[in-house]
């Protein structure tokens, strides 16, 4: 991410030559036209582009862009130029291009490394969108990602390279496209703010079933006062790693199994459930350390058909379970991989909630936005037009302070404070919520945050500061929520203390336990229960 800073006043208008953009000529953007695409050939093989690059012959005659960085002393060796924002606001673009590799060294932070990537500037934020590439050595593979660019951009840039790492990177054969034109026509509001309850909040948390007990069930329900639980159907499996539909397929019904035996407990203590499907057919993505629903999903047509099966199934299953609040039909959707010629997560989201309510009319869906789920992603997105839908968001924001330690090295990070440059504090975390709060009115929607925590080991009580901060805030917009997560990984466990190396549970409730079972005791339990 650090590159945009480095870069962005390089990239200029000027550098915008030989764009092949038929919407950058005044027509309105259609779905296939070409923003961008070079194969560095002809005469001039880098014309508009800024930055170090040689451009070499490959071995079928053609020719392609070799940057090479050998000393990590260097600065990032990267080629960029700019695109036609004005031209592509409100667009769905997909970023296609082949890559190769010798001697990628690894990557010091995720976002590191082989860079295809397109920073955009808007008056809404900035965003570092790129393509999840492997490190290492690798010959050429195509590689594959898409972007919403924000209706108020004001700025896109490509850029292909290599940062914070040595070695050497070949690109090729690099097209832009516009996957989508821009939402013709927005929906209006709901004539009724569907909540698919009837209590006045829903105050839980995440669960992970392969280690879940009955009396942990009994002490979150029944002792803590919990109402939700946010069930994962969730798969242990490395990023880049797949199975069979088929295995898929015996693999959900294990886990339904386990729900199935738990759901008179979750009756017994009042605890309604969002069923929320992690793992979706398809797989995760290469890049490592990221949990969302991407890989296969997006484009696979046989994945995406799988999904809608696997809900129907799901829908007969449940149809009339009093203890299921909803089915949050993807954890975290990301369309990285996204090739235009399947359902994007909007498409898809309405052929399944459509082929759910053929078979169940009432049953309530939990749909979070694509670009992993955050508040963000609300900003481009519309409701589905089914009815019963609440829509979801997670909540991790700022990530710099929230997962601190966990994905890789960090110093201590102090909540409220100055965190990534910016002034982080309870106004600050309002404001990163403004896009839901503003998607709540504009379409008189419910919402649920379906995900929030912050690191145990966050210093000095910053992680107690950072939650009671965000649950007020949460509270005073009347929103559902589930904290992420209960008996799970200990990371987020509000039953451990500070000290990282003590992976026992404190012998006293720490603060942030106290916090939240001051909220749970405020919960009023479903009629059904029968604790």
């Amino acid at each position: 991410m650090a590159i945009w800073d480095a870069l962005r006043w390089i990239c200029v208008a000027s550098l915008v030559i030989g764009l092949a953009a038929p919407a950058a000529c005044g027509d309105a953007p259609k779905r296939g036209d070409v923003v961008f695409e070079s194969g560095f050939e002809g005469a001039e093989p880098l014309a508009g582009w800024s930055g170090p690059a040689t451009v070499v012959a490959k071995s079928d005659g053609g020719r392609s862009a070799l940057l090479e960085r050998k000393t990590a002393s260097e600065p990032s060796a990267m080629i960029i130029r700019a695109l036609p924002a004005e031209a592509i606001r409100g667009c769905v673009i997909s970023c296609a291009g082949r890559v190769r590799a010798e001697n990628v060294s690894a990557k010091p932070q995720p976002w590191n490394g082989v860079k295809f990537m397109l920073p955009i500037a808007a008056a809404s934020g900035r965003q570092w969108p790129q393509a999840r590439i492997e490190v290492g050595t690798f010959d050429w593979k195509p590689v594959r990602f898409a972007v919403r660019v924000p209706a108020d951009a004001t700025e896109v840039t490509l850029c292909l390279g290599l940062e914070a790492v040595t070695g050497k990177v070949w690109f090729d054969d690099v097209k832009i496209t516009v996957a989508r034109p821009p939402v013709a026509a927005r929906p209006k509001p709901a004539p009724v703010r569907h909540k698919g309850h009837d209590l006045p909040r829903l105050r839980g948390a995440m669960v992970s079933p392969r280690t879940l007990r009955e009396s942990d069930l009994a002490t979150l329900g029944g002792e803590w006062k919990a109402n939700l639980v946010r069930w994962q159907l969730i798969r242990s499996a490395r990023p880049g790693t797949s199975v069979s539909l088929d295995e898929w397929d015996r693999w959900l019904d294990e886990e339904l199994k386990r729900l199935d035996a738990m759901l008179p407990t979750l009756e017994k203590y009042g605890l309604y459930v969002a069923l929320d499907l992690h793992s979706p057919p398809g797989g995760q993505g290469t890049a490592g350390g990221y949990a969302g629903s991407d890989g296969g999903l997006f484009a696979d047509k046989a994945c995406q058909d799988r999904f809608v099966s696997a809900w129907e199934r799901m829908a007969r299953r449940y149809k009339g379970s009093k203890v299921i609040w909803g089915f949050d039909l993807a954890n975290e959707p990301v369309e990285d991989s996204w090739t235009g010629e399947v359902d994007d997560w909007h498409a898809l989201v309405e052929r399944t909630a459509r082929a759910i309510r053929a078979i169940d009319p009432h049953r309530t869906l939990i749909v979070e936005p694509a670009e992993g789920g955050g508040p963000d992603g609300l900003r481009h997105f519309v409701p589905v037009d089914v009815p019963n839908v609440v829509y979801s968001v997670h909540m991790y924001i700022p990530h710099e302070f929230t997962t601190q330690g966990v994905h890789s090295p960090s110093g201590p990070i102090r909540y409220p404070g100055t965190i990534g440059g910016k002034q982080w504090d309870k106004a600050a975390l309002r404001a990163a919520l403004e896009p839901a709060v503003q998607f709540q009115k504009a379409y008189n929607v419910h919402m649920y945050v379906g995900e929030f925590s912050a690191i145990r080991w966050a210093p000095d009580g910053s992680a107690y500061r950072y939650l009671r901060d965000l649950i007020e805030v949460m509270e005073e917009l009347g929103w559902d929520w589930s904290y992420h997560a209960f008996r799970e990984w200990d990371g987020w466990s509000v039953e451990h203390g500070e000290d990282r190396a003590n992976r026992e549970r404190s012998a006293s409730r720490t603060d942030r336990e106290r916090l939240l079972r001051d909220w749970f005791a405020k919960n009023k339990k479903p009629q059904w229960a029968r604790g």
